[in-house]
């Protein structure tokens, strides 16, 4: 699986670390292992500053201001089962901003990484099309990103 991570924000933990873009990559990776993606499929994820977020939250979502992730699927792709092998292709794009999922996180008692962990996780199964604007979407779709990052922090736990 390709996953391309690119960051473009100036962003800065509070120990002056940036993102960490190998993590998230290997975290991406995973996910979409886990999900049964065709090893061919691939991905890119930005992370950007507020100003750059609030710019797409705007023109593609018709929303005001940063979010703290944003989600673009490409080619509609859907995740593997025991009856059905997934298609090869282009998962799509994902942005990320850390400046606001910091935000998020301090309000919410969480560490920025494992915040940054979870948004990685919601945004990937965006792309594969799960929704959370109806209980019972939100239920699974919630449902799936605690397995899956359970999964993750067994198979990589936190330094």
């Amino acid at each position: 699986m390709n996953v391309d991570v690119l960051d473009e924000s100036s962003w800065r933990d509070e120990s002056g670390e940036p993102v960490d873009v190998e993590r998230l990559t290997r975290l991406s990776r995973f996910v979409m292992t886990q999900m049964r993606l065709a090893p061919a499929t691939e991905m890119t994820m930005i992370v950007v500053d507020p100003g750059t977020m609030a710019e797409y939250n705007e023109k593609w979502m018709d929303k005001k201001g940063p979010t703290d992730v944003l989600s673009f699927p490409m080619d509609e792709l859907r995740p593997g089962s025991d009856d059905l092998e997934a298609e090869e292709g282009y998962l799509g794009d994902m942005l990320l901003c850390p400046e606001v999922a910091a935000k998020d996180a301090a309000s919410e008692g969480l560490v920025v990484r494992d915040h940054l962990e979870l948004l990685t996780v919601h945004g990937i199964l965006h792309l594969l099309g799960y929704d959370h604007a109806e209980p019972e979407e939100h239920q699974e779709m919630f449902a799936l990103q605690d397995t899956l990052l359970a999964r993750w922090r067994e198979a990589e736990p936190s330094r």
